[in-house]
């Protein structure tokens, strides 16, 4: 068994192949935020498509569009 270090990942392993791991929780939420930015970026260029395609809503479109639409959080 190798030694562990504090700030290191340890990963356990099922039948010789990586089946879980152990970070630090700060190393989490680093994770989870470059998730998020890549979430972002990826619906930012679905939009930048969508413009290029179909052209751009106007300001009253786009209320509209707001009002009509349940918002998921």
């Amino acid at each position: 068994m190798e030694n562990v270090s504090a700030g290191s990942p340890v990963y356990l392993t099922k039948n010789g192949r990586g089946a879980y791991s152990i970070r630090d929780i700060k190393d989490e939420e680093e994770f989870e935020k470059a998730e998020a930015m890549i979430k972002l970026l990826c619906e930012l260029n679905t939009g930048l498509h969508s413009v290029e395609k179909e052209g751009w809503l106007t300001e009253e479109e786009v209320k509209n569009n707001l009002k009509n639409r349940k918002l998921n959080f």
